[in-house]
């Protein structure tokens, strides 16, 4: 089965994202707007999925609720076509990024530098990502509030992901 770890923003932020996504993001009705903490991994092991939880909970653990800021639109282009909401890097990001990806975790190595980011447009072709891309860049992004918690997923037959738990950051 795949799993995944994600944090979904404010319902605010999710709807101005999703304004965009259901006409320009293939996965809109598969996941709602996240920001990925780690890529996709697969685990057919009930008893691995348990113990990869309670290291997520000791990593949810040693981090405080910290501020999430949304505050340009961007573009991985050359690279793919994907158009996102650039995410202000962190000490708190990096962290939780850092810990999901080391050695007493998964030890799997990204496949790309962590860009913290929320995917509103991707898939598109060059030209449709020019269009899409400069109308976006004019409109911009300036948001900001507080996350408290990030979830592991699971994917369902469909191709749809959904929770599988919840980890709320800080010490209590």
């Amino acid at each position: 089965m795949n799993y995944g770890i994600v944090i979904f923003p404010s319902k605010k932020l999710q709807d101005l994202a999703n304004s965009y996504r259901k006409r320009y993001d293939p996965h809109y009705a598969l996941i709602p707007p996240h920001l990925t903490l780690r890529n996709v991994f697969s685990t057919d092991d009930d008893g691995h999925i348990k113990e990869i939880a309670d290291k997520l909970r000791n990593i949810a653990k040693k981090y405080d609720p910290f501020n999430l800021k949304a505050y340009k639109i961007s573009s991985f282009q050359p690279v793919n076509n994907v158009i996102y909401f650039k995410v202000d890097s962190n000490p708190e990001l990096e962290g939780l990024h850092n810990d999901m990806h080391g050695p007493e975790f998964l030890g799997l190595e990204p496949e790309y530098a962590f860009v913290p980011h929320i995917t509103v447009a991707q898939k598109l072709s060059n030209d449709e990502h020019s269009d899409v891309y400069g109308s976006l860049r004019m409109m911009g992004i300036d948001h900001e509030e507080i996350v408290d918690r990030f979830h592991l997923l699971y994917q369902l037959e469909n191709g749809s992901w959904t929770v599988y738990e919840t980890f709320r950051l800080g010490k209590d």
